[in-house]
């Protein structure tokens, strides 16, 4: 009995070890797909000095290939989305970021995708403002901000912050030459579309990137 029950067990352990062993083939025929993380990023880091952020995205610009690639285009000043598709000038936009821009009232950032043409760069001050119902959180000022960010946005307001946009090298650094624009910053070019993140850099950034004021009353229209 003692010797059945030993034979047993290492019965159980040879066919534990077969089936590890068969595990581990499958396992390696058949690896699991690693999902891909996004690193990239366009804009400038919370705390970065304005100043090095244009040397980087200059800095961005020089290279001597000719394969497109993401940007980003920031201006000097708030633009409305006709001013800001005619900078553009036929380079093809993806993504429109605003900002309505309300005197020490902070205001979230509205990312409406497009893709290129300019009727969708045109609406995309509207389709921004169904938008900005969802983007605030609870209590009277929140409401008080989404109301008058609507009927701005709605009146086709000077809110267009950042482009999103894809071009060649010599079109991005022909395009950071155009009145307005402040930078434009590129990524290599095989980075993936939504695979990167997007921070502006809003006009308001004069010095260093940080939070902006939000102790003043919300005007009423």
């Amino acid at each position: 009995m003692r010797t059945r029950g030993v034979s047993g067990v290492l019965v159980g352990v040879v066919a534990a070890a077969l089936v590890v062993g068969a595990l581990a083939v499958i396992g390696h025929l058949n690896p699991v797909r690693q999902l891909g993380v996004g690193t990239d990023r366009l804009g400038p880091d919370s705390g970065e000095q304005v100043i090095d952020y244009l040397a980087r995205a200059e800095a961005s610009l020089r290279a001597d290939d000719a394969a497109p690639r993401w940007a980003s285009v920031s201006f000097d000043r708030a633009l409305t989305a006709e001013q800001a598709h005619a900078i553009a000038g036929g380079v093809r936009i993806s993504q429109v970021l605003l900002r309505v821009p309300l005197d020490r009232v902070q205001t979230p950032i509205l990312t409406v995708g497009v893709p290129g043409s300019e009727r969708s760069v045109l609406n995309s001050t509207a389709r921004a403002a169904s938008l900005a119902g969802e983007s605030f959180g609870a209590g009277d000022r929140q409401a008080q901000i989404a109301a008058v960010s609507q009927r701005r946005l709605l009146d086709g307001c000077a809110c267009v912050v950042t482009l999103v946009v894809r071009g060649t090298l010599p079109e991005l650094t022909e395009l950071a030459g155009r009145p307005d624009v402040r930078a434009v910053q590129a990524l290599p070019p095989d980075a993936v579309s939504g695979k990167f993140a997007v921070e502006p850099l809003l006009p308001e950034y004069v010095d260093v990137v940080g939070p902006l004021p939000d102790d003043g009353p919300v005007p009423a229209e």
